[in-house]
Order: C-alpha cells, then structure tokens, then sequence
C-alpha cells in the first residue's frame, strides 16, 4: 500500500488585518512550510491529524510520502502566491501517481484572495489530475463546508471537542475509514446538509451545551453504525456565503442511515439556536467583578482578540482596564509588538523601559480602534519562544511565540511577542517565566482553547469583551456576501429537515 498525506490548514478570518503570506505557514523553521523528511519528523508522534496519519501508515506497513506540512495561525485572506505555492506542493505529489489513497489534514474554512472555499479548490484541482484514487480528510470543528470539501472525498471526520483536544482522533477516523475502503471492508456512503445559522465561537466549546450533546450524540452514532459523524459549528468570521454550521455522515453503503443520522443532528441544532447566542458583558464591569475574587487564579479572557480567531494580538483595551482598576499580581498573555519587542531587548534584562505597547495595527473593516498604551516596568525575561506543547491539545507540536520579553510593571506582567500564538498550553506562560498557579490574575488573549492546557487550574472565569478583530457582536460585521437570511442575524429563519 502507498499513502499520500499532506497538511494545509489556515483558518481565515476576513475582517482581520494580519496578512498571510507563505513564510506564515512556516512553522517558524525558515521562509516556507516543510515537505518530505522535515515535515515527518515535525510532525510524527504529535497529537494531530498528521500524526494519527503517519502512525496508520507505518502500523499498516504502508509506504508513504508527505507532501506538505503547512500550518498557520488564523489571520485574514491567504495571499494568493502562498496558497498557490501549497498547492502546487500537493498536486506534484498527486501527479506522481501511483497512490492507494490520499490523507488530507485540512482546516475547512480557508479563504484566499481568489477563492473563498480554499479546501473545495484543492479537492477540485486534485481530482481533475485524479479523479479515482480514494481520499480521506480530517477537517476542523469550525470548517465551513462547501459541496466540493464533501463530495469530492470517500471519508470525511471533523472534531468532536472544542477546545480540540481530538485532533489526533480526528486523523484515526477518517484514516481508518479510508484504509479500510482501500481494503475492500467498506463503501462509504455520504450525506451532508447546512443550517441557516451561525453559532458564536464563546457559545460553542463542547464542554458546555448544547454542542456537548449534540457531539456526544455524534460519536454515539459512530458507535453504532456510522464510519465518521462531524457537526461543524463553523467558522462565523468570514464573510463567504456559506459560512454555519453543517453536518457530514458517512456510513457504510447505506445512504439512507447517512440521510437520518444527518437530519436528526441538524435538528438537535437546530432545536438549540437560541443557547449559540452570546451575550458579552461589558468591560469595566467584568474586570470590577473580577476584582472582587477571591479564590485564584482568576482567568480573564480578552476573547475579543484571539489569535485563533484572526485576532491582532496588539488591542490594549483589557490590559488597560486591568491596570485602571489596579489588579494585582497579573500575568498578561501576550500582546503582540515586535517592535516592542526590540526595543525591550536593546534596553537589556533589568533595564527599566517605557514602551509604547499595541494599537499599532490598524483594523479598516473593523467598527473598533485599539489605542497603544505606555507600560513601564523592568525587563524581567527574553526568550526565543519556542516551546513544545505540554497537551492534550496539539501534544507534542512545536510552537513558536518568535522573540519575546516579559515587562514587569509591579503588579502586572505583561508578555510581549513577536508571532501569533494562542495559549492553549501551560507551557506557552511556563516557557516565558509565568507560572499561572501563582498569579491571582491570568489575562488571557483566547475564548474557549484555552481550557485544554489551563482549564484545570482556574478557579474562577471572566469574559473580559474588548476590542478586536474577532468582535464578539456580529451585528457589528458587515457582512456581503454571508448567505441570508441567518439566523441570529435575522431572528425570524425558519427550517426543517424535510426541506
């Protein structure tokens, strides 16, 4: 058996600022994403898809060949030349022929410059070199599905855990469907359908309801009958048209289980539309109510601003509430200046600096401007900021922060970065001198990823609703090209599963 795999996965926010151009799939290792060798030993024995498909390759003592290994932080519209560039890394891999079955690691709502179903035009432009070699993809929880990204593939899995902590999974399920077509032990069938909705990212971690029983009840399924059941809550901040959530089955030879088992997901989403609204709190009072605890550490969650939304990572406007009412002992995660950055590290560990701090992106299609703040403090650390996720989520993967410095005001440590990184690891605050155990307060730029590597230690949570280039009030996008009418945009949709 020969197995190609490949990863590209981007999750492209429309409305945000921050280009994406190829050296941001890099991985931070150079000016471009791995392929072959490199990409194989980046990426086996990690807790994604990537690596669940390399362990079903050798555990099925298959040859195979990893075409592309390209990851990046969510951010705005990939420019063309990158996503070009990835592709055609791919489609010289599908050219060589000679394939028993193709294994995707794909996001499934990138959107580039030119095509706006990033992951459907990859499909389409591998089957028109190939139209028949079986493939498999594992997509994320928050893909927005489009009929090519379904269609064009035998097995399709999505996540079932928000904050992801079954990337890994993911890859075994739609693997393991795919080899076992290959060995003659299933013909998957495929039925798959959107919602007029857009659930809010802070209403969809599937340790909360409703997307807890309605995912469990999609690996119940799995579980009796079904080869692989995904409801993709999707991506809400990208202005394309279909953009929602969706649902995919894939069953074996049976269209029919395919079609209920889909209908009776759509309804259980559709019964609960009302618990995917959010409403945020406003900021001064989520920070004066934070005040008042006791019990730490308190997570404060700037949600607004969440690199794995598309955020900037340079809004101020938590840190500067925080520091107006006089938190203390605070570790802030993180701010994006790289400029900062620099002039922190001329200045020297136990200098003492002024720095004009964030606000320095502009945000053209956003309804908000982050205003940069001067933070005074002692430089307490410089780091490289790579580390290596402790898990569950991405276990094993290298991370990279780019050139960081923690500023020490007192009472408030503020990190500052240079790339854009989440913290969904404990070792993202470890691996710059904060231990979040110790601290009262905990400021973090994340919604719901956050609870993978920090969940279990905080005593308390508070949304902290400032500004970003993921705005937690919808009404405030504007959107042209999102299918309507949607609900919540417009309260009045109707839909049933009978059409």
């Amino acid at each position: 058996m020969r197995l190609l795999i490949a990863m590209m996965m981007h999750e492209t926010n429309t409305f945000s600022p921050v280009p994406t151009d190829l050296q941001r799939f890099a991985l931070g290792q150079g000016e471009a994403p791995p392929r072959g060798e490199a990409a194989i030993a980046a990426f086996r024995g990690t807790g994604t898809a990537t690596g669940a498909f390399i362990d079903l390759a050798e555990q099925a003592g298959a040859e195979f060949e990893l075409a592309l290994a390209a990851h990046a932080a969510p951010s705005g519209l990939v420019h063309d030349d990158a996503y070009e560039a990835m592709c055609q890394a791919i489609l010289q891999a599908v050219a060589q022929g000679g394939f028993d079955g193709i294994l995707l690691d794909l996001h499934g709502a990138m959107v580039s410059q030119s095509h706006e179903d990033g992951e459907g035009e990859l499909l389409r432009r591998i089957r028109a070199i190939d139209p028949k070699t079986p493939m498999g993809v594992a997509y994320d929880m928050h893909a927005n599905v489009y009929s090519n990204m379904v269609e064009l593939a035998q097995t399709v899995a999505g996540y079932q855990t928000y904050p992801h902590v079954d990337m890994y999974e993911t890859g075994l399920r739609a693997g393991s469907a795919l080899l076992k077509m290959i060995r003659g032990e299933v013909q998957p069938t495929t039925a798959w359908g959107r919602l007029p909705m857009i659930p809010h990212i802070m209403r969809q971690s599937s340790l909360d309801e409703p997307n807890r029983s309605i995912q469990e009840r999609a690996r119940q399924m799995e579980a009796t009958g079904a080869l692989c059941a995904s409801v993709f809550t999707g991506f809400p901040h990208a202005d394309i048209e279909n953009a929602g959530l969706s649902v995919v089955v894939v069953t074996d030879n049976d269209p029919a289980l395919a079609e209920r088992f889909r209908d009776e997901l759509m309804q259980m989403a559709w019964d609960s539309r009302a618990q995917w609204v959010y409403q945020p709190e406003l900021l001064a009072q989520s920070v004066a109510r934070a005040k008042t605890l006791t019990d730490f550490p308190v997570m404060l969650l700037d949600h607004y601003d969440n690199a794995a939304s598309g955020g900037t990572m340079d809004t101020t406007a938590v840190l500067a509430e925080v520091l107006r009412q006089g938190l203390r002992n605070v570790a802030v995660f993180a701010i994006f200046d790289p400029q900062a950055v620099q002039e922190a590290m001329q200045a020297g560990i136990g200098a003492q600096v002024s720095l004009q701090v964030g606000g320095k992106m502009a945000m053209p299609l956003m309804p908000h401007r982050s205003e940069p703040i001067q933070l005074q403090g002692v430089v307490k650390l410089i780091s490289n900021g790579k580390y290596r996720v402790k898990g569950p989520m991405s276990r094993g993967a290298q991370q990279n922060m780019g050139l960081a410095v923690v500023i020490d005001t007192g009472e408030v440590e503020v990190a500052l970065i240079s790339r854009h990184v989440e913290p969904f690891d404990v070792n993202a605050l470890l691996c710059l001198g904060m231990d979040p155990t110790q601290k009262n307060f905990v400021v973090l730029k994340s919604r719901v990823h956050w609870r993978a590597g920090l969940g279990q230690l905080a005593r308390a949570t508070v949304e902290c609703a400032g500004a970003g280039a993921c705005t937690s009030d919808y009404s405030e996008l504007q959107f042209k090209r999102l299918r309507r009418p949607i609900y919540p945009l417009e309260a009045d949709v109707t839909w049933s599963a009978a059409g």
